[in-house]
């Protein structure tokens, strides 16, 4: 998931530019359609919670998944110029094709899956897992873009993930360094400029 290159992104932001500094620079953020970000993410959690108890959406996820790559894309495609943008629009449009080649859904092998839950995995192996992600097997395409990396300790979350995740994490972590590695006089500028 996105959320290791975010982390990581703003620790070593606020490490570099200080509190208030990185605080201000998180608050000058400007980037186009911005507000569309948090609304998709939002769609992607109640398909995720609504799928398991409604069969429309149980049915259908894979095509509003699609929908919501879509706009995703076409949003970081319209930022690409912000230094690390364009580096998770890679990340997320590798993670679209192996969705699209799949019928919306992300395959993840077992190899990968063979350090999550073994509740998780029975899920995968019945193909009762209601959610974007199913059991890689012969059919699959484009499966080496699929979640085949599995995360385990050290590394402080459990997780199967794609190349996909891995550029997003990359890109995510250099757009939050660049946001947020600003000079001390940019941010008083900044500041002064906001007031």
């Amino acid at each position: 998931m996105v959320y290791d290159g975010i982390l990581l992104g703003l620790i070593v932001g606020f490490i570099r530019a200080g509190w208030k500094n990185g605080l201000i620079a998180i608050g000058n953020l400007r980037i186009k359609g911005g507000w569309a970000f948090p609304i998709l993410l939002l769609v992607q959690f109640l398909l995720f919670y609504l799928q398991g108890d409604i069969p429309f959406f149980a049915q259908f996820n894979g095509y509003f998944y699609m929908v919501i790559y879509v706009v995703g894309l076409a949003l970081l495609w319209i930022n690409r110029h912000q230094k690390g943008l364009g580096i998770i629009f890679v990340g997320v449009l590798l993670n679209f094709l192996v969705m699209m080649a799949n019928g919306g859904r992300m395959p993840v092998s077992l190899e990968a899956a063979s350090v999550l839950d073994p509740i998780y995995i029975e899920m995968l192996r019945s193909g009762d897992a209601v959610s974007k992600h199913f059991l890689m097997d012969e059919s699959t395409r484009l499966y080496f873009l699929g979640d085949i990396i599995p995360l385990s300790p050290p590394y402080p979350r459990t997780q199967a993930i794609s190349i996909g995740d891995v550029v997003i994490n990359v890109g995510a972590f250099f757009f939050l360094c660049q946001l947020m590695g600003k000079k001390s006089k940019d941010y008083v500028a900044l500041s002064q400029e906001s007031s």
